[in-house]
């Protein structure tokens, strides 16, 4: 079977690096969410989803998140400079993709708690092609998850910098994107300061 004989391979790629520095330095991915750490709740969501394979990136207190979350089945890669911000993460993400078969990777952020596996259903069903670009809509707004086909990785990569992850990829193909309106089965609320500890059950 060649490759335009079956489905696109979705991989789930989950951003799990953040130091919550407006947490007062509270880890993200360690933040309990209904009795588990957030990141393992993450890796749920993107398997009941339809992500067979999950990629981690990991950064602040990477160590203690392996040891408290459960990623078992998780390809984890430790991103050394998270502190450069999401973009490194999401190059050190792509950069672990790229040796395997996947067609597209489907982005999810750790601090979105309000997303679910319905949301990334969604998203991942729209994939049509290794030059997909996706991304759920809220209210007609993109947010995540994002859908970046595998033709797309290096130029991505290339853009990734900062806190800006893919937003100027995203912005300079906006003629490209499709969006997926999720505003009826998720919201994208982020757990970014105090104030957002409410949404953590």
């Amino acid at each position: 079977m060649n490759r335009t004989d079956r489905a696109p391979v979705v991989a789930g790629l989950l951003l799990a690096a953040g130091g919550g520095r407006r947490l007062g330095g509270r880890p993200k991915a360690l933040l309990e969410h209904r009795g588990r750490p957030l990141v393992e709740h993450a890796v749920r969501v993107l398997r009941a989803g339809g992500c067979d394979r999950v990629h981690v990136v990991l950064g602040a207190a990477a160590d203690e998140v392996r040891e408290r979350a459960d990623l078992t089945g998780c390809t984890v890669t430790v991103n050394p400079g998270w502190t450069e911000g999401m973009g490194s993460s999401l190059r050190a993400g792509l950069g672990s993709l790229a040796a395997t078969d996947a067609d597209a990777a489907l982005v999810l952020l750790v601090d979105q708690p309000g997303i679910g596996p319905e949301a990334v259903a969604r998203v991942r069903s729209a994939c049509r092609s290794r030059a997909g670009l996706v991304a759920a809509a809220y209210g007609g707004e993109r947010g995540h998850p994002v859908l970046i086909g595998a033709d797309r990785w290096a130029d991505v990569s290339a853009e990734a910098a900062g806190d800006r992850g893919a937003r100027s990829y995203l912005r300079a193909h906006r003629d490209a994107l499709g969006l997926v309106e999720c505003s009826d089965v998720a919201e994208a609320y982020d757990i970014d300061g105090p104030e957002d500890l409410r949404h953590l059950a």
